[in-house]
């Protein structure tokens, strides 16, 4: 159970952490679950079956990796799919993974309430400009294409906010969107109802988009997606003339190329292992929670900020009273 409890954990705030702050998270999914799916396909392909996995919390974890990794493929037994190398069904290795995706996608939906809380409050209590002001001031200290057209998409977002429902959250949650901060702001501001809010968010985070990315990475590193764009390259260029002669020879090329990359690397030595883990791995890991920190401050200075004020209001206000009354 502390196992399962620590495999959980780890996943959530890998999410929590790739989407908290005002589009300053950590790209977790970049660091650690892209490359653990990427890892788990190839190995997956090299060796010919899925069950690969001790447990389904043999994964990559704070202080230790995957034990898969460094087996070979002979202590698994004889391939299930034929031979070594062929296509594994995508639907295989989603199932091995997916329960790990899904807790990062859940982290990264709760990661996006802290936007709206925040917004939500500022709202209640009367100060709903000051967070938009913030972002507005963020974004004119940068000048460039990319944050002019950032621009324009958030005074869009202004201009249509009574379209702000549930589908449209849903939507906004499903697809790679660096302004999502902006739409959890809007739905505090506006009213949205948190649990709307967090049932679209969490649909479009934890279901819909992680599944997205998940399959993406599976089809690349299972030849599927790659297989495709070769199929239609070899058709569209034995059309050009004088192409097609040599062709072939390109195409072998290629396929000695990918067979070498999707190769099933040597095992690792303790030593190196333990050397690669004190060095990349701690630093990411310690950025992590760096990360966390930081934003556990900025929460914290920002209530006592908020309640600074709210006392300063009412001693103003009893003065005002006191003289009112003189």
């Amino acid at each position: 159970m502390r196992r399962y409890l620590r495999f959980g954990l780890w996943w959530l705030v890998l999410g929590v952490a790739s989407s908290i702050g005002l589009v300053s998270g950590l790209h977790t999914f970049v660091l650690y679950l892209g490359p653990h799916i990427a890892l788990f396909t190839i190995k997956s392909v090299s060796c010919g079956r899925v069950d690969i996995k001790s447990a389904p919390y043999d994964t990559i974890q704070l202080r230790s990796g995957p034990s898969w990794l460094d087996k070979d493929c002979s202590e698994f037994g004889p391939p299930l799919f034929s031979v070594p190398g062929a296509r594994v069904p995508l639907t295989s290795i989603l199932n091995q993974i997916q329960l790990e995706a899904i807790l990062w996608g859940i982290g990264t939906a709760l990661g996006e309430l802290p936007p709206y809380f925040i917004s939500r409050a500022a709202s209640i209590s009367g100060r709903e400009g000051e967070l938009m002001e913030d972002l507005d001031s963020a974004s004119k200290e940068d000048s460039g294409i990319i944050n002019n057209h950032l621009k324009q998409i958030k005074k869009w977002l202004l201009s249509n906010r009574q379209y702000l429902n549930f589908f449209t959250i849903l939507v906004l949650a499903s697809v790679p969107n660096p302004l999502f901060d902006l739409a959890g702001i809007m739905c505090g501001q506006f009213g949205i109802p948190f649990w709307k809010f967090f049932t679209a968010t969490l649909i479009g985070k934890a279901i819909i988009k992680t599944h997205i990315q998940t399959a993406f990475i599976i089809s690349v590193c299972n030849n599927q997606l790659m297989d495709f764009i070769e199929n239609q390259l070899v058709r569209v260029l034995g059309l050009i003339p004088g192409v097609a002669s040599f062709l072939p020879n390109i195409i072998s090329k290629l396929h000695i190329a990918r067979e070498k990359y999707m190769a099933a690397s040597p095992p690792v030595s303790s030593a190196k292992a333990k050397k690669w883990d004190l060095s990349l791995g701690s630093v990411w890991n310690t950025v992590v929670w760096l990360m966390l920190l930081n934003f556990s401050a900025k929460i914290v200075n920002t209530t006592a900020k908020g309640y600074l004020r709210e006392q300063q209001e009412k001693e103003l206000a009893a003065l005002e009273n006191n003289r009112a009354r003189e």
